[in-house]
């Protein structure tokens, strides 16, 4: 049996993971769901130097401290760049990493070079105003896909802002990564930011799985996303 550990994106928890970790569980895997430094549940350790390597930091002291081998490391948005420094950190602690809908970064890139001109500059706007310089405000949930009140309900209260630092921090990579498997998964039925970064796993010969939901696929559709990752992980 495999060990998933599933990384959040940008302004949510551990927490987002709910609806999928007792499916992973169910078919027998161990599932740790962290929240990375400054969000969620960790909020209250948020300051201003909390950038991308603490949030490698998180997830490679969680594996280690585990002692958790033949991890399939999942990564969703902003967290693509996070399973990128961790398989570059411990590679030989990792069966594969799929990013979801997430950035695929190479050396010296950092996430907010990786976004879309557009999307880019609205980030940046944000941040120099109610973001006080430090921070990336929540984004609407209607602008990543979710349409159902239900969903809209249960995550609008539990996110929070996310700290600027982790985008604008570029990785710092070895190339030991590149030894780890990894797949792409797109989700489809929204503006598609990351087709891009689809794009640019195929190019590498990643392996690459769409599924037509939002952006927030393990809310809007946990169980296919569930499948697919049993399905990566037998792979």
């Amino acid at each position: 049996m495999s060990t998933f550990v599933l990384v959040h994106g940008a302004w949510h928890g551990g927490w987002v993971w709910q609806r999928v970790a007792p499916l992973l569980r169910a078919a027998g895997h161990e599932v740790h769901t962290p929240t990375l430094t400054g969000v969620s549940d960790r909020a209250h350790v948020l300051h201003p130097q909390v950038g991308l390597g603490t949030h490698v930091q998180d997830v490679v002291a969680l594996i280690e401290a585990h002692d958790a081998r033949d991890v399939v490391l999942v990564g969703h948005s902003y967290a693509g760049q996070v399973v990128t420094g961790v398989a570059d950190r411990i590679g030989e602690r990792l069966a594969g990493r799929v990013h979801l809908d997430a950035f695929v970064g190479e050396d010296g890139e950092a996430a907010i070079d990786l976004l879309p001109a557009t999307v880019a500059g609205h980030y940046r706007e944000s941040v120099a105003g109610p973001g006080f310089g430090w921070l990336i405000p929540v984004r609407s949930l209607s602008v990543l896909g979710v349409t159902e009140q239900a969903d809209l309900d249960w995550l609008t209260p539990r996110l929070t802002p996310h700290p600027w630092l982790t985008y604008t921090e570029p990785l710092r990579l070895t190339g030991k990564g590149e030894q780890v498997p990894a797949a792409f998964v797109e989700c489809t039925d929204w503006m598609r930011v990351f087709t891009p970064q689809a794009e640019r796993a195929a190019a590498r010969g990643w392996p690459v799985h769409e599924i037509a939901t939002g952006h927030e696929a393990m809310v809007t559709a946990p169980g296919e996303l569930a499948e697919l990752l049993l399905a990566v992980a037998a792979a």
